[in-house]
């Protein structure tokens, strides 16, 4: 395919998995952090997914085999959480994991690591933390800052090749453009403004999402990921056009994310294979 026809594809793919979201509403656990529970709830809503903030490790038993994918994000990590992390994504369900801010302990590494090889599906972060797990480094950098990335995603791209090759997973890193790769194919999603990065937790948001996507798609973890970002960041893009600031882009977004139709998703995404 030449690129035309390509980025055709990739149009036809993100609005075919997004009617399927809407379609279907999947069950999607979240484990994920305290700040980011209401924007990750509104955004899997929004998108026509049905979302579950349950975390409790008594009903991961119970609940997590039923639910089609299970969402795990480290940001709020705590001792008593983890055990419910490691038992919902032992689950047998598709699953996705955001290592925020991996580097920033060694019990928080150790975390991150433990549930890497647990196998998820896929691995959303952003390049800093990329390069930290695939370093297996449990030591914060002198340059490390908190949930922010100091590495642009083009600096991560190697380093989450390997790390896909060593753990089965998709790994997706974040950035101006975010690159989501097997471990072979690479893809680019160019959509997103950058303001975005002045909301708490939308990256969250787009894991979820993330979520969702692999939920109707399981067997092509890197078309669902690429997808899906690619939508969330043309929500933004939509949401930026009515937006004044950071807190009413959250509004617009969410309501562009409910508001995307065929012909807007099918000339507006923005992804391509990489060479």
């Amino acid at each position: 395919m030449d690129e035309e026809q390509t980025a055709a594809w990739w149009g036809r793919r993100a609005w075919a998995l997004l009617s399927a979201v809407r379609a279907r509403a999947p069950l999607v656990q979240c484990i994920t952090n305290l700040v980011s529970m209401d924007i990750a709830a509104n955004a899997l809503l929004a998108a026509g997914a049905s979302p579950a903030m349950l975390h409790c490790l008594r009903e991961v038993p119970d609940f997590t085999p039923r639910c089609d994918a299970v969402y795990v994000n480290v940001g709020t990590l705590s001792e008593d959480w983890l055990p419910s992390m490691r038992a919902a994504a032992s689950a047998g369900r598709p699953w996705v994991l955001d290592p925020v801010a991996a580097a920033a302990s060694e019990f928080r590494m150790e975390a991150c690591l433990s549930l890497l090889a647990l196998r998820p599906a896929v691995v959303r972060g952003n390049a800093s933390e990329i390069l930290a797990l695939a370093s297996r480094s449990a030591a914060a950098s002198s340059t490390f800052k908190g949930v922010d990335s100091s590495h642009d995603s083009g600096d991560a791209l190697q380093a989450a090749k390997a790390l896909a090759q060593s753990t089965g997973a998709v790994i997706a890193v974040s950035g101006a453009v975010d690159y989501i790769t097997d471990g072979e194919q690479v893809a680019g999603a160019g959509n997103g403004v950058a303001l975005m990065q002045k909301i708490t937790a939308t990256g969250c948001a787009v894991t979820a999402l993330i979520t969702a996507f692999v939920a109707v798609e399981p067997s092509d973890a890197l078309v669902a990921a690429a997808c899906a970002l690619a939508v969330f960041g043309l929500a933004g893009e939509i949401g930026m056009e009515s937006a004044k600031g950071p807190a009413s882009l959250r509004m617009h977004l969410i309501d562009a994310l409910y508001c995307l139709d065929e012909q807007t998703v099918t000339s507006r995404v923005k992804i391509s294979l990489q060479s």
